[in-house]
């Protein structure tokens, strides 16, 4: 009798679906889990440092613009945004994966998004009630993870988290270089399914914790932002 899907992908087929990270079943990297060493000098940690200097130099850039839109800002916020699946995809090609990576990116992921929302504050490119919204869902979002972290869990990412994260970067990024009613309604989308992964995330902790119905453990986290 012929096996399930997954059975019958070739290596090479699920090689290439866990190389772009289309695949992400089973446990995440044992590096990346509580306990295990930091590794800071890999080439995916790399990109993520240079995600965080690149932050400062964004803010600088956009608010000089004079109106919030500005070429080098755009291009600057675009790699700070992209570059969480840059260096994920460099982590998988390599085998470099670190405990600090995982603790790090999900923190640039947020700063990031905090900086595009200051400028689309000060210049209102967007509603400032959304900007609010996803600054109280970014800031739950951090006290959530400190909150995991104090208790020893590592808590999974949904697929819901990463569409969520995708279409706010992208209305962010596209609010920063044009004027258009396409760019909100992306950034509303992805502020929608931001909000309900963070009540996934809420939930998936109070499971992990042994609330009502719950497990007492759950699978790893992976190194990816919610």
């Amino acid at each position: 009798m012929p096996g399930s899907a997954e059975e019958r992908r070739t290596p090479r087929a699920r090689g290439f679906r866990r190389l772009f990270g289309i695949d992400r079943s089973g446990p995440g990297p044992v590096q990346t889990r509580k306990g295990e060493p930091l590794r800071p000098w890999t080439l995916p940690n790399l990109v993520g440092y240079l995600r965080i200097a690149a932050i400062p130099v964004f803010l600088v850039l956009a608010f000089d613009s004079g109106d919030g839109r500005s070429a080098a800002a755009g291009a600057l916020y675009l790699f700070i945004t992209a570059g969480d699946y840059v260096d994920g995809f460099i982590a998988r090609a390599t085998g470099q994966y670190s405990r600090l990576g995982a603790l790090m990116d999900p923190a640039i992921d947020r700063l990031a998004a905090l900086a595009g929302a200051a400028v689309c504050w000060h210049f209102e490119l967007l509603p400032r009630w959304a900007l609010v919204v996803l600054v109280v869902r970014e800031l739950a979002t951090v006290a959530l993870a400190r909150l995991a972290l104090r208790r020893g869990l590592d808590l999974d990412i949904s697929w819901v988290g990463r569409f969520a994260t995708a279409a706010t970067f992208g209305g962010l990024f596209l609010t920063l270089v044009v004027d258009s009613p396409a760019t909100e309604t992306l950034f509303f989308a992805g502020l929608a399914l931001g909000v309900y992964a963070t009540v996934l995330y809420a939930l998936s902790g109070m499971r992990a914790l042994g609330g009502p119905g719950g497990d007492s453990t759950i699978p790893g986290k992976r190194s990816t932002s919610t």
